[in-house]
């Protein structure tokens, strides 16, 4: 097989060419992906109020001038974790790139030649050196920190890059600094896809032994009390100890009041679907598609996402009664799933 001129070889049982292709790879640590470049907007309150309204953050030094100074402030600033947003080049950009290829266009055309084709993020770390304040510019420029041997994931076989992002004010001074890590993967080869139209739901019979495994859920300190709990069927709820408040998805302190004790108490099982997407592609071979996903508003006030099955996906509809249901997918994993309420009421 070819190497395109790079003078290394195709390395058969790994698919990615070693030798000079791994030294081109490696030649990237150090360089930069992006030259230093402003966001299209000044840091405003506007956007600070879609931000904080999406994310249901209330910390009033946000929105508030007199809780800002009464908090040292000298007037509203934004939310550390908005750094990145200030920066990003928009939709249009996005959809019609202009100008001539990036530092990080050319890495990845150098990945995709490796066969390394796909990408998921895998964590961000920030660094804060102050708070930004309406007005402010920021920039960012990216280098690359370190890219990984090839590595064996679930997702297939690939490399973790990890870059380092410094955000400056207009002066030059470091705001906010960033280490990004993607995963460029090859994906692993797929039986074939089966037909449209089939619901989620529990696997039955000879389909159901072909069908590869779910992905496994992570599973934490924090959250393995839910998923112990979901193998033997019941859907529970995290309770804060101190002030009674639920919440989900679980976590170490409430969120309420701060405190880091807590129980749990058990769900009925009904709710309401409260959003809903019916997925088509990408598809995973566990799953029958299309597959529906749904943000589930429990009686208790809490919300899920999960399936819903039972029901074909022109049927579902916002504010839709549900009722809880189970899918056992391997002896593994069992996971809550709802299925509508009114199918339940014929059936009686």
């Amino acid at each position: 097989m070819s190497d395109h001129g790079s003078g290394g070889h195709f390395d058969a049982r790994s698919g990615a060419r070693s030798g000079e292709y791994e030294d081109r790879l490696q030649a990237w640590v150090g360089r930069e992906l992006l030259t230093r470049r402003f966001g299209q907007d000044p840091v405003n309150v506007p956007m600070i109020r879609h931000w904080v309204e999406a994310m249901a953050d209330d910390n009033p030094i946000y929105l508030d001038e007199s809780a800002a100074r009464e908090a040292g402030r000298d007037g509203v600033v934004a939310p550390a974790s908005m750094a990145q947003a200030w920066t990003m080049r928009g939709y249009a950009a996005s959809v019609r790139p202009d100008g001539e290829p990036t530092g990080m266009d050319e890495l990845t055309g150098l990945l995709a030649e490796g066969g390394y084709t796909s990408v998921v993020a895998t964590d961000s770390e920030f660094e804060f050196e102050r708070e930004l304040v309406p007005g402010d510019r920021v920039s960012v420029e990216e280098v690359v920190e370190a890219i990984s041997p090839e590595k064996k994931t679930g997702l297939g076989a690939g490399r973790f890059i990890t870059t380092v992002r410094t955000y400056r004010d207009a002066a030059g001074e470091v705001v906010a600094t960033q280490r990004w890590r993607l995963l460029r993967f090859r994906p692993a080869e797929k039986p074939a896809q089966e037909p449209a139209g089939k619901p989620a739901g529990k696997p039955e019979g000879e389909e159901a032994e072909a069908r590869p495994l779910r992905p496994r859920p992570a599973i934490n300190h924090d959250n393995a009390f839910w998923f112990e709990a979901a193998r033997e069927h019941r859907l529970v709820i995290q309770r804060c100890a101190d002030c009674k408040s639920l919440r989900h998805p679980p976590g170490p302190c409430c969120p309420q009041c701060g405190s880091f004790a807590w129980d749990t108490v058990e769900a009925k099982g009904e709710g309401h679907v409260y959003s809903y997407v019916v997925a088509h592609h990408p598809r995973h071979p566990a799953f029958g598609y299309p597959l529906v996903i749904a943000v589930v508003e429990l009686t208790e006030g809490t919300r899920l996402i999960t399936n819903l099955t039972g029901v074909e996906p022109a049927d579902v509809e916002i504010g839709m009664a549900v009722v809880l249901d189970w899918i056992d997918p391997d002896p593994d994993l069992s996971l809550p799933a709802f299925r509508p309420a009114d199918a339940d009421a014929k059936e009686r």
